[in-house]
């Protein structure tokens, strides 16, 4: 299953002074999509949503962001 780093997301946040509506808008992705991602509600990552988030925030490493954990 795949899980999103929320921590290391909301530390980035917080060094830039920004809450996640202003990442998500920034983005240009809903907010509540990012909520679902952030609290790992969702059980798929778009591709793109990723790929927005990784770039507003300057993130060139996936592994930064996401956690792949077998067997659950």
């Amino acid at each position: 299953m795949i899980y999103v780093k929320t921590d290391r997301i909301d530390e980035i946040l917080r060094e830039r002074g920004w809450s996640r509506n202003r990442l998500a808008k920034e983005a240009g992705i809903r907010p509540a999509a990012l909520s679902e991602l952030c609290s790992n509600i969702r059980t798929t990552i778009n591709r793109l949503t990723l790929y927005k988030i990784m770039k507003t925030l300057n993130i060139t490493n996936i592994n930064e962001v996401i956690e792949i954990r077998e067997g659950e």
